[in-house]
Protein backbone atom coordinates (compact mmCIF):
# COMPACT_ATOMS: atom_id res chain seq x y z
CA UNK A 1 0.00 0.00 0.00
CA UNK A 2 1.34 3.42 -0.92
CA UNK A 3 1.98 6.14 1.63
CA UNK A 4 -0.74 8.22 0.05
CA UNK A 5 -3.16 5.32 0.51
CA UNK A 6 -2.24 5.13 4.18
CA UNK A 7 -2.98 8.82 4.54
CA UNK A 8 -6.32 8.45 2.83
CA UNK A 9 -7.23 5.39 4.85
CA UNK A 10 -6.40 7.20 8.05
CA UNK A 11 -8.45 10.34 7.60
CA UNK A 12 -11.60 9.28 5.78
CA UNK A 13 -14.06 12.05 5.27
CA UNK A 14 -12.10 14.44 7.43
CA UNK A 15 -11.43 17.42 5.19
CA UNK A 16 -11.27 18.30 1.52
CA UNK A 17 -8.24 17.82 -0.73
CA UNK A 18 -5.42 20.19 0.02
CA UNK A 19 -6.59 20.94 3.58
CA UNK A 20 -3.49 19.39 5.08
CA UNK A 21 -1.94 22.67 6.13
CA UNK A 22 -4.49 23.02 8.88
CA UNK A 23 -2.08 24.42 11.40
CA UNK A 24 -1.17 27.43 9.31
CA UNK A 25 -1.93 30.73 11.07
CA UNK A 26 -3.95 33.53 9.50
CA UNK A 27 -2.02 35.87 7.23
CA UNK A 28 -1.84 38.48 9.99
CA UNK A 29 -1.76 36.34 13.14
CA UNK A 30 -0.98 39.33 15.32
CA UNK A 31 -4.50 40.64 14.73
CA UNK A 32 -6.23 37.32 15.43
CA UNK A 33 -8.30 37.18 18.65
CA UNK A 34 -6.66 35.36 21.53
CA UNK A 35 -9.51 32.84 21.81
CA UNK A 36 -12.58 31.96 19.80
CA UNK A 37 -15.80 30.40 21.20
CA UNK A 38 -17.23 27.00 20.24
CA UNK A 39 -20.38 25.34 21.52
CA UNK A 40 -21.05 21.60 21.23
CA UNK A 41 -24.57 20.22 21.56
CA UNK A 42 -24.55 16.45 21.98
CA UNK A 43 -27.08 13.61 21.94
CA UNK A 44 -26.55 9.91 22.53
CA UNK A 45 -28.58 6.70 22.38
CA UNK A 46 -31.60 8.23 20.67
CA UNK A 47 -32.79 4.81 19.44
CA UNK A 48 -35.27 6.26 17.00
CA UNK A 49 -37.60 7.75 19.60
CA UNK A 50 -39.30 10.19 17.27
CA UNK A 51 -42.42 10.06 19.40
CA UNK A 52 -42.05 10.88 23.12
CA UNK A 53 -40.88 7.72 24.91
CA UNK A 54 -43.29 6.29 27.47
CA UNK A 55 -43.01 4.85 30.96
CA UNK A 56 -39.67 5.08 32.73
CA UNK A 57 -37.98 5.57 29.35
CA UNK A 58 -39.78 8.91 29.09
CA UNK A 59 -38.91 10.26 32.53
CA UNK A 60 -35.75 11.97 33.78
CA UNK A 61 -34.51 13.42 37.05
CA UNK A 62 -33.85 17.10 36.44
CA UNK A 63 -31.35 19.52 37.97
CA UNK A 64 -33.72 20.15 40.90
CA UNK A 65 -34.12 16.50 41.76
CA UNK A 66 -37.62 16.33 40.29
CA UNK A 67 -38.69 13.53 37.97
CA UNK A 68 -40.16 15.05 34.81
CA UNK A 69 -41.50 13.84 31.47
CA UNK A 70 -38.74 14.15 28.86
CA UNK A 71 -37.89 13.36 25.25
CA UNK A 72 -39.59 13.34 21.87
CA UNK A 73 -38.36 14.71 18.55
CA UNK A 74 -40.58 17.80 18.60
CA UNK A 75 -39.18 18.81 22.00
CA UNK A 76 -35.58 17.93 21.13
CA UNK A 77 -35.79 20.23 18.14
CA UNK A 78 -37.30 23.04 20.21
CA UNK A 79 -34.61 22.76 22.88
CA UNK A 80 -31.83 22.47 20.31
CA UNK A 81 -32.95 25.65 18.58
CA UNK A 82 -33.07 27.48 21.91
CA UNK A 83 -29.58 26.30 22.86
CA UNK A 84 -27.83 26.72 19.50
CA UNK A 85 -25.96 29.84 18.54
CA UNK A 86 -23.68 30.81 15.66
CA UNK A 87 -20.78 28.96 17.33
CA UNK A 88 -22.56 25.58 17.55
CA UNK A 89 -21.54 22.15 16.27
CA UNK A 90 -24.09 19.38 16.91
CA UNK A 91 -22.62 15.93 17.58
CA UNK A 92 -23.74 12.48 18.78
CA UNK A 93 -22.28 9.44 20.52
CA UNK A 94 -23.95 6.53 18.76
CA UNK A 95 -27.06 4.34 18.84
CA UNK A 96 -29.09 6.95 17.03
CA UNK A 97 -30.72 3.99 15.28
CA UNK A 98 -31.39 0.34 16.08
CA UNK A 99 -33.73 -1.07 18.75
CA UNK A 100 -36.17 1.57 17.57
CA UNK A 101 -39.95 2.01 17.69
CA UNK A 102 -41.92 0.89 14.66
CA UNK A 103 -42.30 4.44 13.30
CA UNK A 104 -38.58 4.35 12.55
CA UNK A 105 -37.81 0.63 12.31
CA UNK A 106 -40.47 -0.06 9.67
CA UNK A 107 -38.39 2.02 7.27
CA UNK A 108 -34.95 0.81 8.40
CA UNK A 109 -34.50 3.95 10.52
CA UNK A 110 -34.34 6.35 7.60
CA UNK A 111 -36.83 8.66 9.42
CA UNK A 112 -34.55 8.94 12.46
CA UNK A 113 -31.45 9.66 10.41
CA UNK A 114 -33.37 12.26 8.43
CA UNK A 115 -34.51 13.85 11.70
CA UNK A 116 -30.90 14.10 12.86
CA UNK A 117 -30.08 15.94 9.66
CA UNK A 118 -32.94 18.35 10.31
CA UNK A 119 -31.46 18.99 13.77
CA UNK A 120 -28.24 20.08 12.09
CA UNK A 121 -26.16 17.15 13.33
CA UNK A 122 -22.63 17.28 11.90
CA UNK A 123 -20.77 14.27 13.35
CA UNK A 124 -21.81 11.05 15.08
CA UNK A 125 -19.85 8.11 16.42
CA UNK A 126 -21.27 4.75 15.45
CA UNK A 127 -22.83 2.75 18.26
CA UNK A 128 -23.23 -1.00 18.46
CA UNK A 129 -26.85 -0.69 17.30
CA UNK A 130 -25.76 1.00 14.10
CA UNK A 131 -24.56 -2.51 13.18
CA UNK A 132 -27.85 -4.30 14.00
CA UNK A 133 -28.59 -4.87 10.32
CA UNK A 134 -24.95 -5.33 9.41
CA UNK A 135 -22.13 -3.27 7.95
CA UNK A 136 -23.61 -3.17 4.46
CA UNK A 137 -26.84 -1.66 5.74
CA UNK A 138 -24.92 0.91 7.78
CA UNK A 139 -23.08 1.87 4.61
CA UNK A 140 -26.43 2.31 2.85
CA UNK A 141 -27.68 4.54 5.66
CA UNK A 142 -24.51 6.59 5.36
CA UNK A 143 -24.34 6.80 1.57
CA UNK A 144 -27.92 6.45 0.32
CA UNK A 145 -29.95 4.14 -1.89
CA UNK A 146 -33.07 2.04 -1.41
CA UNK A 147 -33.13 -1.02 0.83
CA UNK A 148 -32.03 -4.10 -1.15
CA UNK A 149 -35.02 -6.17 0.01
CA UNK A 150 -37.80 -3.79 1.01
CA UNK A 151 -37.07 -1.15 -1.60
CA UNK A 152 -37.67 2.56 -1.18
CA UNK A 153 -39.68 4.02 1.69
CA UNK A 154 -42.77 6.18 1.02
CA UNK A 155 -40.40 9.16 1.00
CA UNK A 156 -38.61 7.87 -2.09
CA UNK A 157 -34.98 6.96 -2.63
CA UNK A 158 -32.89 7.42 0.49
CA UNK A 159 -30.31 10.17 0.02
CA UNK A 160 -27.97 9.18 2.86
CA UNK A 161 -27.07 10.74 6.18
CA UNK A 162 -26.54 14.50 6.23
CA UNK A 163 -23.81 14.08 8.84
CA UNK A 164 -20.55 12.17 9.19
CA UNK A 165 -20.51 8.76 10.88
CA UNK A 166 -17.10 8.02 12.40
CA UNK A 167 -15.56 4.94 14.04
CA UNK A 168 -11.79 4.84 14.50
CA UNK A 169 -11.72 1.40 16.11
CA UNK A 170 -13.73 -0.39 13.39
CA UNK A 171 -11.29 -2.12 11.03
CA UNK A 172 -11.48 -4.70 8.29
CA UNK A 173 -10.22 -8.13 9.31
CA UNK A 174 -8.60 -8.54 5.92
CA UNK A 175 -5.68 -6.08 5.78
CA UNK A 176 -5.94 -6.04 1.98
CA UNK A 177 -9.60 -4.98 1.99
CA UNK A 178 -10.21 -1.88 -0.06
CA UNK A 179 -11.76 1.07 1.72
CA UNK A 180 -13.43 4.07 0.14
CA UNK A 181 -13.71 5.79 3.51
CA UNK A 182 -10.97 8.29 2.80
CA UNK A 183 -11.16 11.83 1.57
CA UNK A 184 -8.37 13.03 -0.69
CA UNK A 185 -6.07 15.03 1.54
CA UNK A 186 -2.91 15.31 -0.45
CA UNK A 187 0.40 14.06 0.89
CA UNK A 188 1.05 15.61 4.28
CA UNK A 189 3.89 13.74 5.96
CA UNK A 190 3.08 10.45 4.21
CA UNK A 191 6.14 8.71 5.56
CA UNK A 192 5.18 9.40 9.17
CA UNK A 193 1.62 8.28 8.60
CA UNK A 194 2.72 5.12 6.78
CA UNK A 195 5.00 4.24 9.68
CA UNK A 196 2.25 4.91 12.20
CA UNK A 197 -0.34 2.79 10.41
CA UNK A 198 1.87 -0.04 9.18
CA UNK A 199 0.71 -2.36 11.94
CA UNK A 200 -2.68 -0.78 12.48
CA UNK A 201 -5.12 -1.85 9.77
CA UNK A 202 -7.63 -0.68 7.20
CA UNK A 203 -10.49 1.38 8.64
CA UNK A 204 -13.98 0.30 7.64
CA UNK A 205 -15.37 3.72 8.56
CA UNK A 206 -14.01 7.26 8.63
CA UNK A 207 -12.01 7.41 11.87
CA UNK A 208 -12.31 11.18 12.29
CA UNK A 209 -14.19 14.22 11.08
CA UNK A 210 -12.80 17.76 11.09
CA UNK A 211 -15.16 20.71 11.38
CA UNK A 212 -14.20 24.36 11.16
CA UNK A 213 -15.70 26.86 13.55
CA UNK A 214 -14.73 30.50 13.90
CA UNK A 215 -11.58 29.95 11.89
CA UNK A 216 -10.24 26.97 13.83
CA UNK A 217 -10.47 23.23 13.07
CA UNK A 218 -12.02 20.86 15.62
CA UNK A 219 -11.20 17.18 15.23
CA UNK A 220 -13.80 14.58 16.25
CA UNK A 221 -12.67 11.00 16.87
CA UNK A 222 -15.39 8.32 16.75
CA UNK A 223 -15.24 5.16 18.86
CA UNK A 224 -17.66 2.30 19.54
CA UNK A 225 -17.52 -0.19 22.40
CA UNK A 226 -15.09 -2.98 21.61
CA UNK A 227 -17.71 -5.42 22.96
CA UNK A 228 -19.82 -4.85 19.82
CA UNK A 229 -19.17 -8.35 18.41
CA UNK A 230 -20.78 -9.82 21.54
CA UNK A 231 -23.95 -7.73 21.32
CA UNK A 232 -24.87 -7.66 17.63
CA UNK A 233 -25.58 -10.40 15.13
CA UNK A 234 -22.27 -11.87 14.02
CA UNK A 235 -23.11 -12.42 10.35
CA UNK A 236 -23.49 -8.71 9.60
CA UNK A 237 -20.03 -7.85 10.96
CA UNK A 238 -18.13 -10.99 10.00
CA UNK A 239 -15.57 -9.00 8.00
CA UNK A 240 -14.91 -6.44 10.75
CA UNK A 241 -12.94 -6.27 13.96
CA UNK A 242 -13.50 -3.86 16.83
CA UNK A 243 -10.20 -2.98 18.46
CA UNK A 244 -9.37 -1.38 21.81
CA UNK A 245 -10.90 2.07 22.07
CA UNK A 246 -7.90 3.70 23.73
CA UNK A 247 -5.40 2.42 21.17
CA UNK A 248 -7.62 3.52 18.29
CA UNK A 249 -8.19 6.96 19.81
CA UNK A 250 -4.47 7.45 20.26
CA UNK A 251 -3.73 6.59 16.64
CA UNK A 252 -6.48 8.92 15.45
CA UNK A 253 -5.23 11.69 17.76
CA UNK A 254 -1.72 11.48 16.36
CA UNK A 255 -3.06 11.55 12.82
CA UNK A 256 -5.05 14.68 13.58
CA UNK A 257 -1.99 16.28 15.12
CA UNK A 258 0.06 15.45 12.01
CA UNK A 259 -2.28 17.61 9.95
CA UNK A 260 -2.33 20.37 12.54
CA UNK A 261 -5.58 19.66 14.38
CA UNK A 262 -4.92 20.13 18.09
CA UNK A 263 -8.46 20.77 19.34
CA UNK A 264 -9.66 17.17 19.70
CA UNK A 265 -12.93 15.66 20.95
CA UNK A 266 -13.69 11.97 21.39
CA UNK A 267 -17.23 10.78 20.71
CA UNK A 268 -17.31 7.32 22.25
CA UNK A 269 -20.15 4.84 22.42
CA UNK A 270 -19.10 3.44 25.78
CA UNK A 271 -19.87 4.75 29.23
CA UNK A 272 -20.38 4.11 32.91
CA UNK A 273 -23.25 3.36 35.27
CA UNK A 274 -24.26 5.90 37.93
CA UNK A 275 -25.49 6.24 41.46
CA UNK A 276 -29.22 6.61 40.83
CA UNK A 277 -31.41 9.62 41.45
CA UNK A 278 -28.82 12.36 41.10
CA UNK A 279 -28.87 15.50 39.00
CA UNK A 280 -27.87 14.99 35.35
CA UNK A 281 -25.16 17.57 36.00
CA UNK A 282 -23.65 15.63 38.90
CA UNK A 283 -20.56 13.46 38.53
CA UNK A 284 -22.50 10.37 39.57
CA UNK A 285 -20.62 7.94 37.30
CA UNK A 286 -19.16 4.83 38.88
CA UNK A 287 -15.76 4.31 37.20
CA UNK A 288 -15.93 1.54 34.62
CA UNK A 289 -15.29 1.03 30.91
CA UNK A 290 -16.06 4.65 30.09
CA UNK A 291 -13.77 6.03 32.75
CA UNK A 292 -10.94 3.81 31.50
CA UNK A 293 -11.20 5.41 28.09
CA UNK A 294 -11.66 8.93 29.43
CA UNK A 295 -8.56 8.73 31.61
CA UNK A 296 -6.26 6.78 29.30
CA UNK A 297 -6.65 8.32 25.84
CA UNK A 298 -3.87 10.58 24.59
CA UNK A 299 -3.35 13.86 26.52
CA UNK A 300 -3.82 15.71 23.24
CA UNK A 301 -7.53 14.83 23.44
CA UNK A 302 -9.39 17.56 25.29
CA UNK A 303 -12.93 16.24 25.79
CA UNK A 304 -14.59 12.81 25.99
CA UNK A 305 -18.34 12.66 25.31
CA UNK A 306 -19.74 9.19 25.97
CA UNK A 307 -22.81 6.99 25.46
CA UNK A 308 -24.00 3.37 25.57
CA UNK A 309 -24.82 3.13 29.30
CA UNK A 310 -27.90 5.41 28.97
CA UNK A 311 -26.87 7.54 31.96
CA UNK A 312 -26.47 11.27 32.53
CA UNK A 313 -23.38 12.69 34.23
CA UNK A 314 -20.86 15.50 33.96
CA UNK A 315 -17.42 14.63 35.31
CA UNK A 316 -13.91 16.01 35.29
CA UNK A 317 -11.20 13.36 35.10
CA UNK A 318 -7.41 13.47 34.79
CA UNK A 319 -5.73 12.65 31.50
CA UNK A 320 -2.43 10.71 31.43
CA UNK A 321 -0.52 14.00 31.79
CA UNK A 322 -2.47 14.89 34.94
CA UNK A 323 -4.60 17.61 33.32
CA UNK A 324 -8.34 18.01 33.75
CA UNK A 325 -10.54 16.62 30.99
CA UNK A 326 -14.34 16.65 30.59
CA UNK A 327 -16.08 13.26 30.61
CA UNK A 328 -19.85 13.34 30.22
CA UNK A 329 -22.95 11.58 28.91
CA UNK A 330 -26.53 12.64 28.21
CA UNK A 331 -28.86 9.80 29.19
CA UNK A 332 -30.81 8.19 26.36
CA UNK A 333 -33.90 8.32 24.12
CA UNK A 334 -33.50 12.05 23.51
CA UNK A 335 -34.17 13.02 27.12
CA UNK A 336 -30.99 15.07 27.59
CA UNK A 337 -28.93 17.44 25.45
CA UNK A 338 -25.36 17.99 26.59
CA UNK A 339 -24.11 21.54 26.06
CA UNK A 340 -20.35 22.09 26.12
CA UNK A 341 -18.99 25.62 25.83
CA UNK A 342 -15.28 26.05 25.22
CA UNK A 343 -12.71 28.43 23.82
CA UNK A 344 -9.95 27.67 21.35
CA UNK A 345 -6.66 29.57 21.36
CA UNK A 346 -6.47 31.15 17.92
CA UNK A 347 -2.67 30.98 17.80
CA UNK A 348 -2.13 27.42 19.01
CA UNK A 349 -5.51 26.19 17.78
CA UNK A 350 -5.84 24.12 20.93
CA UNK A 351 -8.72 24.07 23.41
CA UNK A 352 -8.25 26.09 26.58
CA UNK A 353 -9.41 23.41 29.00
CA UNK A 354 -9.97 25.93 31.77
CA UNK A 355 -12.71 27.40 29.56
CA UNK A 356 -14.66 24.15 29.18
CA UNK A 357 -18.09 24.26 30.83
CA UNK A 358 -20.65 21.47 30.43
CA UNK A 359 -24.36 21.39 31.23
CA UNK A 360 -26.84 18.54 30.75
CA UNK A 361 -30.20 20.03 29.75
CA UNK A 362 -33.26 17.85 30.32
CA UNK A 363 -35.48 17.84 27.22
CA UNK A 364 -38.68 18.81 29.01
CA UNK A 365 -42.06 18.68 27.32
CA UNK A 366 -43.14 22.05 28.71
CA UNK A 367 -41.82 23.98 25.70
CA UNK A 368 -43.71 24.62 22.48
CA UNK A 369 -43.20 21.70 20.08
CA UNK A 370 -41.20 22.55 16.98
CA UNK A 371 -43.77 22.96 14.17
CA UNK A 372 -41.59 21.63 11.35
CA UNK A 373 -40.68 18.49 13.27
CA UNK A 374 -44.28 18.07 14.44
CA UNK A 375 -45.34 17.82 10.82
CA UNK A 376 -42.42 15.52 10.01
CA UNK A 377 -43.25 13.08 12.81
CA UNK A 378 -46.96 13.12 11.97
CA UNK A 379 -46.15 12.23 8.37
CA UNK A 380 -44.29 9.12 9.45
CA UNK A 381 -46.98 8.24 12.01
CA UNK A 382 -49.55 8.36 9.25
CA UNK A 383 -47.38 6.22 6.99
CA UNK A 384 -46.87 3.50 9.57
CA UNK A 385 -50.34 3.61 11.20
CA UNK A 386 -52.00 0.85 9.14
CA UNK A 387 -49.25 -1.55 10.19
CA UNK A 388 -48.93 -0.37 13.78
CA UNK A 389 -52.64 -0.40 14.61
CA UNK A 390 -53.42 -3.85 13.30
CA UNK A 391 -54.74 -6.08 16.13
CA UNK A 392 -52.72 -9.31 16.43
CA UNK A 393 -54.08 -10.85 19.64
CA UNK A 394 -55.48 -10.30 23.11
CA UNK A 395 -54.18 -10.72 26.66
CA UNK A 396 -56.10 -11.24 29.90
CA UNK A 397 -53.93 -8.86 31.94
CA UNK A 398 -50.51 -7.19 31.86
CA UNK A 399 -47.69 -9.50 30.78
CA UNK A 400 -44.47 -7.90 31.97
CA UNK A 401 -40.76 -8.23 31.39
CA UNK A 402 -40.09 -7.81 35.12
CA UNK A 403 -37.80 -10.57 36.33
CA UNK A 404 -38.91 -13.00 39.03
CA UNK A 405 -36.34 -14.11 41.65
CA UNK A 406 -35.28 -16.90 39.26
CA UNK A 407 -34.51 -14.36 36.53
CA UNK A 408 -37.45 -15.39 34.35
CA UNK A 409 -40.16 -12.97 33.32
CA UNK A 410 -43.67 -13.85 32.23
CA UNK A 411 -43.16 -12.11 28.90
CA UNK A 412 -39.76 -13.68 28.34
CA UNK A 413 -41.24 -17.13 28.93
CA UNK A 414 -44.12 -16.35 26.58
CA UNK A 415 -41.73 -15.32 23.82
CA UNK A 416 -39.73 -18.52 24.29
CA UNK A 417 -42.97 -20.51 23.92
CA UNK A 418 -43.74 -18.63 20.72
CA UNK A 419 -40.28 -19.30 19.36
CA UNK A 420 -40.52 -23.01 20.07
CA UNK A 421 -43.90 -23.18 18.31
CA UNK A 422 -42.44 -21.41 15.25
CA UNK A 423 -39.41 -23.70 14.94
CA UNK A 424 -40.79 -27.17 15.63
CA UNK A 425 -41.83 -27.68 12.04
CA UNK A 426 -38.83 -27.34 9.76
CA UNK A 427 -36.26 -26.84 12.48
CA UNK A 428 -37.33 -29.79 14.66
CA UNK A 429 -36.75 -27.65 17.76
CA UNK A 430 -37.17 -29.36 21.12
CA UNK A 431 -36.67 -26.33 23.39
CA UNK A 432 -36.28 -22.57 22.96
CA UNK A 433 -34.20 -19.99 24.82
CA UNK A 434 -34.69 -16.20 24.66
CA UNK A 435 -32.19 -13.54 25.75
CA UNK A 436 -33.74 -11.22 28.39
CA UNK A 437 -32.19 -8.10 26.88
CA UNK A 438 -34.22 -8.67 23.72
CA UNK A 439 -37.50 -8.24 25.60
CA UNK A 440 -37.64 -4.45 25.39
CA UNK A 441 -41.05 -3.62 26.91
CA UNK A 442 -44.07 -5.12 28.66
CA UNK A 443 -47.48 -5.85 27.15
CA UNK A 444 -50.11 -3.82 28.97
CA UNK A 445 -53.85 -4.43 29.20
CA UNK A 446 -54.63 -0.96 27.86
CA UNK A 447 -57.66 0.96 29.09
CA UNK A 448 -60.61 1.68 26.84
CA UNK A 449 -62.68 4.91 27.00
CA UNK A 450 -65.15 3.05 29.23
CA UNK A 451 -62.43 2.47 31.75
CA UNK A 452 -62.17 -1.26 31.19
CA UNK A 453 -59.10 -3.01 29.85
CA UNK A 454 -59.51 -3.97 26.21
CA UNK A 455 -56.65 -6.45 26.18
CA UNK A 456 -55.97 -5.92 22.48
CA UNK A 457 -52.35 -6.24 21.39
CA UNK A 458 -51.47 -4.36 18.22
CA UNK A 459 -48.59 -5.10 15.88
CA UNK A 460 -46.97 -1.88 17.03
CA UNK A 461 -47.11 -3.01 20.66
CA UNK A 462 -45.72 -6.42 19.79
CA UNK A 463 -42.94 -4.79 17.78
CA UNK A 464 -42.05 -2.57 20.73
CA UNK A 465 -41.46 -5.75 22.72
CA UNK A 466 -39.23 -7.29 20.02
CA UNK A 467 -37.81 -4.59 17.72
CA UNK A 468 -34.68 -6.26 16.37
CA UNK A 469 -35.99 -8.33 13.43
CA UNK A 470 -33.76 -11.25 14.36
CA UNK A 471 -34.07 -14.55 12.53
CA UNK A 472 -35.18 -17.62 14.42
CA UNK A 473 -32.61 -20.38 14.17
CA UNK A 474 -32.17 -23.91 15.50
CA UNK A 475 -28.90 -25.71 16.26
CA UNK A 476 -28.04 -29.08 17.71
CA UNK A 477 -26.27 -29.06 21.08
CA UNK A 478 -25.33 -31.98 23.27
CA UNK A 479 -26.65 -32.04 26.79
CA UNK A 480 -23.19 -31.09 28.03
CA UNK A 481 -23.00 -28.17 25.59
CA UNK A 482 -26.46 -26.98 26.66
CA UNK A 483 -25.30 -27.01 30.27
CA UNK A 484 -22.28 -24.91 29.26
CA UNK A 485 -24.59 -22.37 27.62
CA UNK A 486 -26.59 -22.13 30.84
CA UNK A 487 -23.41 -21.78 32.90
CA UNK A 488 -22.54 -18.84 30.66
CA UNK A 489 -25.51 -16.97 32.12
CA UNK A 490 -23.36 -16.20 35.15
CA UNK A 491 -20.28 -14.10 35.81
CA UNK A 492 -16.93 -15.65 36.61
CA UNK A 493 -16.50 -17.88 33.59
CA UNK A 494 -14.09 -17.76 30.64
CA UNK A 495 -16.67 -16.00 28.45
CA UNK A 496 -16.32 -12.84 30.60
CA UNK A 497 -20.04 -12.36 31.14
CA UNK A 498 -20.38 -8.81 32.48
CA UNK A 499 -23.37 -9.60 34.69
CA UNK A 500 -25.83 -12.44 35.16
CA UNK A 501 -28.24 -12.82 32.22
CA UNK A 502 -30.86 -15.51 32.68
CA UNK A 503 -32.12 -16.95 29.41
CA UNK A 504 -35.89 -17.30 29.20
CA UNK A 505 -36.84 -20.99 28.65
CA UNK A 506 -39.80 -22.53 26.84
CA UNK A 507 -42.35 -24.23 29.09
CA UNK A 508 -41.14 -27.78 28.42
CA UNK A 509 -37.58 -27.09 29.64
CA UNK A 510 -36.79 -26.89 33.36
CA UNK A 511 -33.64 -26.82 35.44
CA UNK A 512 -32.16 -25.68 38.76
CA UNK A 513 -29.29 -23.32 39.42
CA UNK A 514 -27.34 -22.41 42.53
CA UNK A 515 -26.05 -18.85 42.45
CA UNK A 516 -23.56 -19.64 45.21
CA UNK A 517 -21.98 -22.64 43.50
CA UNK A 518 -18.71 -22.21 41.60
CA UNK A 519 -18.88 -21.39 37.91
CA UNK A 520 -19.26 -24.59 35.92
CA UNK A 521 -21.26 -26.27 38.69
CA UNK A 522 -24.19 -23.91 39.02
CA UNK A 523 -26.69 -25.69 36.73
CA UNK A 524 -28.31 -29.03 37.49
CA UNK A 525 -31.43 -31.15 37.03
CA UNK A 526 -32.08 -30.19 33.39
CA UNK A 527 -35.26 -31.78 32.03
CA UNK A 528 -37.11 -31.68 28.71
CA UNK A 529 -40.78 -32.64 28.97
CA UNK A 530 -39.96 -33.97 32.44
CA UNK A 531 -37.21 -36.32 31.18
CA UNK A 532 -33.67 -35.75 32.57
CA UNK A 533 -31.12 -34.49 30.04
CA UNK A 534 -27.94 -36.55 29.60
CA UNK A 535 -24.55 -35.18 28.58
CA UNK A 536 -24.42 -37.13 25.35
CA UNK A 537 -27.92 -36.70 23.95
CA UNK A 538 -28.50 -34.35 21.02
CA UNK A 539 -30.95 -31.50 21.54
CA UNK A 540 -32.39 -29.17 18.92
CA UNK A 541 -32.31 -25.71 20.54
CA UNK A 542 -34.16 -22.72 19.09
CA UNK A 543 -32.90 -19.18 19.66
CA UNK A 544 -32.61 -15.96 17.68
CA UNK A 545 -29.61 -15.49 15.41
CA UNK A 546 -28.13 -12.97 17.86
CA UNK A 547 -27.76 -15.70 20.48
CA UNK A 548 -26.81 -18.42 17.99
CA UNK A 549 -23.97 -16.17 16.84
CA UNK A 550 -22.63 -15.95 20.39
CA UNK A 551 -24.30 -12.67 21.36
CA UNK A 552 -24.43 -11.50 24.98
CA UNK A 553 -21.31 -13.62 25.57
CA UNK A 554 -23.18 -16.92 25.12
CA UNK A 555 -20.30 -18.37 23.16
CA UNK A 556 -21.48 -21.94 23.73
CA UNK A 557 -24.09 -21.52 21.02
CA UNK A 558 -21.29 -21.34 18.47
CA UNK A 559 -20.60 -25.04 19.10
CA UNK A 560 -24.02 -25.88 17.69
CA UNK A 561 -24.32 -27.91 14.50
CA UNK A 562 -26.95 -28.44 11.77
CA UNK A 563 -28.03 -24.82 11.64
CA UNK A 564 -31.58 -24.14 10.44
CA UNK A 565 -33.01 -20.67 9.88
CA UNK A 566 -36.71 -19.87 10.06
CA UNK A 567 -39.01 -16.86 10.46
CA UNK A 568 -38.27 -13.50 12.03
CA UNK A 569 -38.69 -13.43 15.79
CA UNK A 570 -41.38 -10.74 15.57
CA UNK A 571 -43.35 -12.90 13.14
CA UNK A 572 -43.10 -15.89 15.47
CA UNK A 573 -44.38 -13.76 18.35
CA UNK A 574 -47.24 -12.22 16.38
CA UNK A 575 -48.34 -15.59 15.00
CA UNK A 576 -48.39 -17.07 18.50
CA UNK A 577 -50.43 -14.17 19.86
CA UNK A 578 -52.95 -14.67 17.08
CA UNK A 579 -53.27 -18.41 17.62
CA UNK A 580 -53.71 -18.36 21.42
CA UNK A 581 -56.46 -15.91 22.29
CA UNK A 582 -56.70 -14.64 24.92
CA UNK A 583 -53.26 -15.23 26.45
CA UNK A 584 -52.66 -15.15 30.20
CA UNK A 585 -49.22 -14.54 31.75
CA UNK A 586 -47.37 -17.86 32.09
CA UNK A 587 -46.11 -18.84 35.53
CA UNK A 588 -42.42 -18.10 36.07
CA UNK A 589 -41.66 -21.54 37.49
CA UNK A 590 -39.47 -23.07 34.82
CA UNK A 591 -36.23 -22.30 36.62
CA UNK A 592 -35.62 -23.18 40.25
CA UNK A 593 -33.07 -20.92 41.95
CA UNK A 594 -31.41 -22.08 45.17
CA UNK A 595 -28.72 -20.53 47.34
Amino acid sequence: MTSRSFLRLALAGAVASGAVMLAALPADASKAPRTVPVRLLALNDFHGNLEPPTGSSGRMVDENGQTVEAGGAVYIAAHMKALADKNTIAVAQGDLIGATPLISAAYHDEPSVEFMGKLGLKVAAVGNHEFDEGYSELRRIMKGGCHPVDGCSPAGEWKGAAFDYVGANVLFKNPHEKSDALAALGGAKPGAIKHMLRDWGVPALPPVSIKWMNGVPIGFIGLVTQTTPNIVTSEGIKDLKFVDEVKAANVASKLLKLVGVKAQVVLVHEGDQVNAGQSPDACSAVPGAGNRIATQVDPEIDIVLSGHSHQAYVCTVKDPAGHDRLFSQGGSFGRVITQVDLKVNARTRDIDRASVVADNHVVTRTVTPDPEISAFVQTWKDRVAPVANKAVGTITTDITNTAAPSGESALGDLIADAQLAATKTGGNAQIALMNPGGVRASLTHASSPAGEGDGVVTYGEAFTVQPFNNLMQVVTLTGAQLKTVLEQQFTGGPNNQAFTKILQPSANFTYTYSAGAPWGSKVSDMKIDGVPVTDTQSIRVAANNFLVGGGDAFLGFQDGTDLWSGPLDIDAFVDYLGQHNPIAPPATDRITAVA
